[in-house]
């Protein structure tokens, strides 16, 4: 046999891992390097960037060094990427959209930038056999990385660019600015726009006022924040595909706030529009955008949406300092009511309900189960305990219990909307 019939010697495997962590650890210091090598050849061939001042291209080589950090961390760490890494790519590229670049030469920037982190990679491996399978093996990763986060670029830039399409003329802004005095106008490209987004004139399809207000911004240790208005942009962007009737919804930034009129369409709903936006809200705040979202009852008539606008604010007050969704017709008046409650309505509780009911938290809350269930049973025991899954007789105990620790009997109306309205007082402090 031949000496190249010989089958090829593999390095040890503990020897390649270390040589693997050695090229990644020494890519991810060289970040900036990379960048420099990056943004040199991207404004060298690409006539998009060479014509930028010096503040878009600092923009494009922070990107590119984060790019390249992004990655070599999470290979050093042995972990996958998150979409709280791919934040700055997505914020990134609304600001190329934005800047008239486009999507060919925002592309070819990626190209461009990925061909330089080769390029280091290969020129920081070494010779020896470790070396090389270490490279090797980093290939499908990176090409994996590179192909997820172009991905996730091309995606953003196009959402955004969609929006911005939108936005030309200021025809959205204008609208809304009539929508809110009442009015819908009669003819022109306004009433093209409201008509585009399913607002119509007389009696139309239910509709919502949507208020978002972004609470803050998250970054990692020693990476710019995107300003205010960039953040709200980027979220204005995301309301305006949050539509349930097949037609994106009217969405403008307005000062300090995001406003929007959905309109929810024959088969659509306020519940599959609350979801939505939570969704979209998970979304963001994986993103390190932390947001407040108000949405009011719904309105059949363009009249109704002044008053939409400020029960939309109103939901927004309810809400706790950390933010969410709270949407007003999924709130019953009596919730309603009790969320609004101040101070002195919690001290109005007798001290023996509320110290028997913080108790009962710490226990896990059977009691204040038990008090809802048998309301909401219309007093009817037996339906309670099948609604609570279990023994009647259990169910007839806990009553008893509630009455001697509190003095109140849960079949007097009155001792019973007591009982509830300070369970509520109590939920909604601890929310």
């Amino acid at each position: 046999m031949s000496s190249g019939s010989h089958p090829r010697a593999t390095s040890d495997p503990e020897t390649v891992y270390a040589e693997r962590r050695r090229i990644a650890g020494t890519v991810f210091e060289h970040a900036r390097d990379i960048a420099d090598a990056g943004i040199s050849a991207i404004t060298t061939q690409i006539p998009g960037y060479s014509a930028r001042d010096t503040g878009f291209r600092a923009d494009v080589h922070d990107q590119l060094a984060r790019l390249n950090r992004t990655g070599f961390e999470a290979m050093l760490d042995k972990r996958r990427v998150t979409s709280e890494d791919f934040a700055y790519v997505r914020r990134a590229a609304a600001r190329r959209a934005q800047s008239g670049l486009t999507l060919v030469d925002y592309i070819n920037a990626f190209r461009l930038g990925q061909q330089a982190t080769w390029k280091t990679m290969l020129a920081h491996a070494g010779e020896s056999e470790a070396a090389r399978e270490a490279t090797l093996s980093m290939v499908a990763p990176l090409t994996r990385f590179c192909d997820l986060i172009s991905t996730q670029a091309a995606h953003a830039y196009l959402e955004f660019q969609q929006y911005l399409s939108a936005e030309v003329g200021g025809d959205s802004r204008e609208l809304l600015e009539s929508l809110l005095d009442g009015v819908l106008p009669e003819r022109g490209t306004q009433l093209v726009t409201a008509n585009a987004h399913g607002i119509v004139a007389d009696r139309t399809a239910p509709m919502v006022v949507v208020r978002v207000v972004v609470l803050g911004t998250a970054t990692r240790r020693g990476e710019s924040s995107d300003s205010d208005a960039e953040v709200r942009h980027l979220v204005c962007a995301s309301t305006s595909r949050i539509g349930v009737n097949g037609l994106r919804t009217l969405s403008v930034v307005r000062g300090g706030e995001v406003v929007a009129v959905p309109v929810l369409g024959r088969s659509g709903s306020s519940d599959e529009l609350c979801e939505r936006l939570r969704v979209m809200r998970e979304k963001l705040r994986s993103e390190g955008i932390s947001l407040a979202i108000g949405i009011s009852p719904s309105v059949s008539e363009v009249a109704g949406i002044p008053r939409a606008y400020q029960q939309a604010q109103a939901a927004l007050e309810l809400l706790p300092e950390d933010g969410g969704v709270l949407a007003l017709p999924q709130l019953s008046p009596f919730r309603y009511l009790m969320l609004r409650a101040d101070d002195t309505a919690r001290h109005l509780v007798d001290p023996r309900i509320g110290a028997a009911l913080t108790d009962d938290r710490t226990r896990g809350g059977v009691l204040a189960d038990t008090i809802r269930a048998f309301a909401a049973a219309d007093m009817n025991l037996r339906e309670a305990a099948d609604e609570l899954r279990i023994h009647h007789n259990t169910a007839k105990y806990r009553l008893g219990r509630i009455q001697e620790l509190t003095g109140r009997n849960v079949r007097s109306i009155n001792d019973l909307v007591e009982l509830l309205v300070a369970i509520e007082l109590q939920t909604s402090q601890q929310e």
